[in-house]
């Protein structure tokens, strides 16, 4: 692989990293715009589903990017982090796309008061607590941490590389508990902090990515 294609591969990691921060930023913002009740429901839902379908398939470019520039004996972890990234993108993919395009355009929402959410012949789509959906965009987490988890040991134990490494691995160590936030019985603010450490390992993952794209092309 010559040194442009190389310098194409993480001009295209730096860029989807990027996108991918931006996203959980975002999705990060709805849930104080929800917990504070800044906006409404359904603009919330608008918010928090909109900023969310940015991160899968730029998360999944830039594992697919990883794979084609480190070297081979490390090629293994990496596979099977794309494996799982796949997993996570299709899951998240599908719940966000039937979200914006079916379920909120017919006024569906729901709120910690009314957890049954709108009723109506779409409920079963809408993603209220411990609904179908609402379990596919747990699975859908539960995925995007595993590919930082099998991805952690790519990255070396110095330099700015040991901040990936370090947060990839927290990001897949808090499995346990968002699994609590979402698979708990009932649910409440209290359960949604479980999910707080998602706010800080995912986004600062993305971060290290951006600046570590940004570093490796200079």
């Amino acid at each position: 692989m010559t040194e442009t294609q190389i310098d194409l591969l993480y001009k295209i990691g730096f860029w989807a990293a990027l996108v991918a921060f931006a996203g959980a930023v975002g999705y990060i913002l709805s849930v104080f715009l929800q917990l504070f009740h800044l906006v409404n429901d359904y603009h919330d839902a608008v918010i928090a589903f909109g900023a969310s379908i940015l991160i899968p398939v730029p998360f999944l470019l830039t594992m697919l990017v990883l794979h084609h520039t480190v070297a081979e004996k490390k090629r293994f972890w990496i596979h099977a982090a794309i494996v799982f990234a796949v997993i996570y993108t299709t899951y998240a993919t599908l719940n966000y796309v039937v979200q914006l395009a079916t379920v909120i355009p017919a006024g569906y929402s729901w709120s910690f008061k009314n957890q049954q959410g709108t009723e109506g012949p779409l409920r079963l789509l809408n993603q209220t607590p411990h609904s179908l959906f609402w379990d596919i965009d747990a699975l859908g987490y539960i995925f995007l941490s595993l590919s930082t988890l099998a991805a952690f040991p790519v990255f070396e134990r110095q330099g700015l590389q040991r901040w990936v490494r370090r947060l990839f691995l927290a990001n897949g160590l808090i499995i346990p508990l968002f699994s609590i936030a979402y698979f708990y019985p009932g649910y409440s603010v209290a359960q949604l902090l479980f999910g707080l450490p998602w706010g800080i390992t995912v986004p600062g993952s993305l971060l290290a990515l951006v600046l570590f794209f940004r570093r490796i092309r200079a």
